[in-house]
């Protein structure tokens, strides 16, 4: 097998700084702004969590539409409702009654392995216990098969309900209950579940398989629950982001009116009718940070190439298909957002200050940069002045320092959306910035 990859370099390093304002992208169970102690100072913090998520919607959006190097390309989706996705596609498809849609389903995919709610619970009966990530077709697939195999299943769930319905009730006790036979594993004959027949089982899995969805392949996939369903090992690894200074909060007290008793007052007749419709509609206190953060992220080339070939691809497909995914992952990097609040405080429309982005033989993550939080009093007091320029000379500094130390590293690109950072590489060139190309888009990246 020839690695592409090799050439470039196995893994390419991705580090970013953005400066953002009064936004509140994730928050803790108490919804406060999450943070975490390094250097011996508290900083905010974006989990990879969020980013990996809108950073996987943003590129699978884009593919959907028909937009980027994934256009047209399969996608996967991420969730709890398989089986009632199946039953829609049952009834939509193959004109099946709803109710008997989704018991069929439920029963198909419980059988083949999947844990559902507590049936007696209505919003989670008929939910997985864990969200499964495939494809985005999985549940027309499952409903094909259910209704090219109708006859055949239709007895089997019966049998299966019955079985489960069974078991379900208070045990007998007595001399009637020692005359029910026992199977091998404790239960009773009357009560032991048929399995799904094999060939259902086969089809299931394949439809759950990752096929060739090309977010999963990035960011991979563990299923406990089938231990015959294939896992993949993602080729994205992603950093928590954090600000390169202490953090700094505020909490925003905030009223909110109420233009049913604005209208009254404004029309009141006389001043105590006004004072009726005195006061906000609703009050509270919402917390919310500013701050340059530096995030990370690190694609492994070969892993991406293994698991398209894993999939199902030839060699060159697969080596097609890596470098569309990773020219959409680098833009998913830098344009996506996590969307909390993004209408209140407009966060989603953030650019980084910088992106640094290089190729190597190991991932490199230069957190330790920022070990030390930047003081963002003025030069001339001792500090650094402001974070965003500061994270700047302080990173690219870092970069050359490595740089010299370390042969593999190549391809170094630099892309900066703020006209201060670009005037400040014009200084830097010289010192920190030399051997790094300086590109104009996000395409110039991963050149």
């Amino acid at each position: 097998m020839t690695d592409a990859s090799a050439a470039r370099g196995q893994f390419l390093s991705l580090h970013l700084l953005e400066t953002l304002v009064a936004v509140l992208p994730v928050r803790d169970e108490n919804g406060s702004p999450k943070t975490l102690v390094y250097g011996g100072a508290e900083r905010h913090m974006i989990t990879s969590q969020a980013r990996r998520r809108a950073e996987r919607v943003h590129a699978r959006n884009r593919a959907n539409d028909g937009i980027g190097p994934l256009a047209g390309r399969t996608t996967g989706l991420r969730t709890r409702e398989w089986a009632l996705i199946t039953a829609r596609a049952l009834e939509s498809a193959h004109s099946w009654d709803k109710d008997e849609a989704v018991a069929t389903a439920r029963a198909v995919l419980e059988a083949t392995g999947l844990k559902f709610g507590d049936p007696a619970k209505k919003t989670v009966a008929n939910l997985t216990k864990v969200l499964l990530f495939a494809p985005a077709d999985t549940g027309e697939r499952i409903a094909a098969h259910i209704a090219d195999s109708a006859e055949e299943l239709r007895g089997w769930r019966d049998a299966y309900l019955s079985a489960q319905a069974t078991a379900a009730k208070p045990k007998r006790r007595g001399r009637k209950a020692a005359e029910v036979p026992e199977t091998d594993n404790g239960t009773s004959a009357e009560s032991n579940p048929p399995p799904l027949p094999k060939r259902s089982r086969d089809a299931v899995l394949t439809a759950l398989a990752p096929r060739d969805a090309i977010d999963i392949a990035l960011y991979g996939r563990f299923l406990a629950e089938i231990a015959d369903s294939p896992n993949v090992d993602g080729a994205v690894q992603s950093a928590h982001a954090f600000t390169i200074h202490e953090a700094e909060q505020v909490d925003d007290f905030y009223a909110a009116a109420d233009d049913a008793k604005l209208e009254r007052r404004k029309n009141a007749l006389d001043f105590l009718d006004a004072a009726d419709d005195a006061g906000a509609g609703m009050t509270g206190y919402q917390s919310l940070i500013s701050g340059t953060f530096y995030r990370h992220a690190v694609l492994d080339r070969r892993q991406l190439q293994t698991n398209l070939q894993a999939a199902g691809m030839t060699e060159e497909d697969a080596a097609d298909a890596a470098v569309a995914a990773e020219r959409e992952f680098v833009t998913a990097f830098v344009e996506a957002f996590p969307e909390a609040k993004k209408n209140s405080t407009a966060s989603t429309g953030s650019l980084p200050t910088l992106v640094l982005a290089f190729a190597g033989e190991r991932p490199y993550n230069y957190a330790a940069a920022f070990q030390r939080p930047i003081d963002e009093s003025p030069e001339d007091k001792d500090g650094e002045g402001p974070a965003g320029p500061a994270g700047v000379r302080r990173l690219l500094a870092h970069h050359a320092f490595v740089s010299k130390r370390r042969p593999d590293m190549r391809t170094a690109r630099l892309l900066t959306y703020d006209p201060q950072i670009d005037s400040l590489l014009d200084a830097l060139d010289a010192q920190c910035a030399a051997g790094v190309t300086r590109v104009e888009s996000i395409e110039g990246l991963t050149q």
